[in-house]
């Protein structure tokens, strides 16, 4: 009978030394307990002494306990209380595993494992990750309409691509050229008209088709459909980038 006063005793001194100011000695009729032997409450919280309570539902656990007469060789009496936040359903659940845990554990204190189990179960149940799953799905799906950006963008990297642009559009431009603009000599690009009038007034013919060649190459405006101003070509080229990370 000594040896097991002098065990409990020493638990109840260590228990004390770790846990400081969340355990206290309780009067045995607030306990819950059948007892008149001693019992200690040792208060608990599912998260570390720095996290943000203002962050998450804040809930605690008091883990109620009394040694038996030849505890450890057999268990302890337990109880569970919800201090703040915690369902019924929850303490029985909690007090059936502590109990089950507690015989596994006989011939042993197992006072603080017992404490170190229930932390864990409450830290699970309602600690900050508790409701992590739901935010983890918003973030995937977040994260699947994201548009990848590719490359990032350089001085170097915009130029080259610019002188590319620029070639594809002079050869765009090319394409929307009459065919007798690409064939034929300066001198020579006549229209049917100024053809005709070249037959009957030569002379007149011959500055007639100059002043209206003019005028033609005048009327052909690209800048209506390629917009070679610097900020929109910016604005392609990154398109364009986008474009080919996401193929």
């Amino acid at each position: 009978m000594a040896d097991y006063e002098q065990e409990q005793e020493m638990e109840v001194e260590a228990l004390q030394a770790i846990l400081m100011d969340d355990i206290k000695e309780i009067d045995p009729s607030e306990s819950g307990l059948s007892t008149t032997a001693r019992c200690f409450q040792i208060l608990l919280s599912p998260q570390d002494d720095d996290f943000d309570e203002s962050a998450y539902v804040p809930v605690q656990l008091a883990l109620i306990f009394a040694h038996t007469e030849k505890y450890p060789d057999e268990p302890p009496l337990l109880n569970v209380k919800s201090v703040r936040g915690i369902k019924s359903e929850d303490l029985a659940s909690l007090k059936e595993k502590l109990e089950q845990e507690a015989t596994e554990n006989l011939g042993m204190a197992m006072v603080y494992t017992l404490v170190t189990s229930a932390k864990d179960w409450l830290s699970e149940k309602y600690g900050q990750n508790a409701g992590d799953e739901e935010s983890e799905e918003n973030e995937t799906e977040e994260e699947e309409v994201i548009v990848p950006h590719g490359e990032a963008v350089t001085v170097e990297s915009f130029l080259a691509w610019r002188d590319r642009f620029e070639a594809e559009l002079a050869l765009q431009r090319a394409k929307l050229m009459p065919e007798s603009a690409l064939t034929a000599p300066k001198e020579k690009k006549l229209s049917g008209r100024q053809y005709f009038e070249s037959g009957r007034h030569t002379m007149k013919g011959a500055s007639t088709t100059a002043d209206e060649e003019e005028e033609e190459e005048e009327d052909i405006d690209f800048d209506e459909d390629f917009d070679d101003d610097e900020e929109d070509m910016l604005e392609h080229y990154l398109a364009e980038q986008s474009g080919k990370s996401a193929a």
